[in-house]
């Protein structure tokens, strides 16, 4: 068993006007430089099926850019890439006898691979950070769904590492173009986990960031891009698990009995598409599909199907 290392935590209610609803938001600060924001639903019931997702950020994204807005004239560019808040409502409206319940997860840094680096004890802190969101969230039954964009991969891994095996109340682990990295040290980890139970579900979006050239030069190094790394996991992964291929379009999907699936996006214009795998349902599907309403009113890749939900 890891050791638990508890800190104390400042707790405040916030209502920010950009998101003033009937769902309660929480947030407060964890060892001064984590600020975690919990948002609960407004139907929120001690004896619904509860999923807790815990949603790293990106680099250089605040909680309220992450959340999103409806845009007005002047606004930062952040609040329109990837509306985490209106795809959970999205969410909560296909899954009313469940609770959905998002912890978004940022620092004072703004990247998750920089905290690490000044945290040379991170193995022990972000299992702490993870045991105070479950004591706060005060469920007695849950499941934990490990989520992210960008470099809020970098805190999933972390949270991967610091375990011997992966916790059985985690249903669901995704990478949001987020598998920075990734590595064969964590294969039989997630492996293992995946044969535990057929309803633990891993999602990995990518898209082909190897061929974009930004400022004249590669965005990534040949092996360091999520496309890269993604295929490598799969690659992996299919020593104990087969794929079945299905294009659609631009996206190739890799699935494995629909509990593991990898869509990879091609590039030919060398675009960069890192947020809008985001924008474009990635967040909704990372949490529907393998259940019941997956692919209902919306599709992975296609047109926002939670503008209506914006606030």
């Amino acid at each position: 068993m890891n050791k638990r290392i508890f800190f104390s935590v400042t707790l405040f209610f916030i209502v920010p006007s950009l998101f003033a609803n009937k769902d309660s938001v929480y947030s407060f600060r964890f060892r001064n430089d984590v600020i975690i924001t919990i948002d609960y639903p407004q139907n929120f019931s001690a004896n619904k099926k509860t999923e807790i997702i815990l949603f790293a950020l990106p680099n250089g994204n605040t909680t309220a850019q992450t959340m999103g807005k409806q845009m007005l004239a002047g606004d930062d560019w952040h609040y329109d890439i990837q509306h985490i808040a209106a795809q959970t409502k999205f969410v909560r409206n296909k899954t009313v006898n469940e609770n959905i319940i998002v912890v978004y997860l940022e620092n004072n840094l703004k990247s998750w691979p920089q905290w690490k680096k000044v945290h040379e004890n991170y193995l022990a802190i972000i299992p702490s950070i993870v045991d105070t969101i479950i004591e706060i969230a005060s469920v007695k039954k849950f499941s934990l769904h490990l989520n992210g964009h960008s470099g809020g991969g970098s805190f999933v891994f972390g949270y991967l590492q610091s375990q011997n095996k992966i916790p059985s109340f985690i249903d669901r682990i995704s990478f949001l173009d987020s598998d920075y990295g990734y590595d064969s040290s964590f294969t039989k980890k997630i492996a293992d986990w995946l044969k535990a139970k057929h309803n633990n579900h891993l999602t990995v979006f990518a898209y082909n960031d190897s061929v974009v050239i930004y400022n004249g030069k590669p965005l990534v190094s040949p092996t360091g891009g999520t496309w890269y790394r993604s295929k490598l996991m799969m690659k992996d992964l299919s020593d104990e698990f087969n794929f079945k291929m299905v294009r659609n379009d631009s996206v190739v999907q890799y699935s494995h009995k629909n509990q593991i699936n990898f869509f990879l996006v091609d590039n030919p214009q060398g675009k960069i598409f890192h947020t809008i795998q985001v924008e474009r349902n990635g967040f909704i599907h990372s949490i529907l599909i393998g259940t019941k309403k997956e692919n209902e009113d919306y599709t992975y890749w296609g047109n926002r199907a939670y503008s209506n939900f914006i606030q």
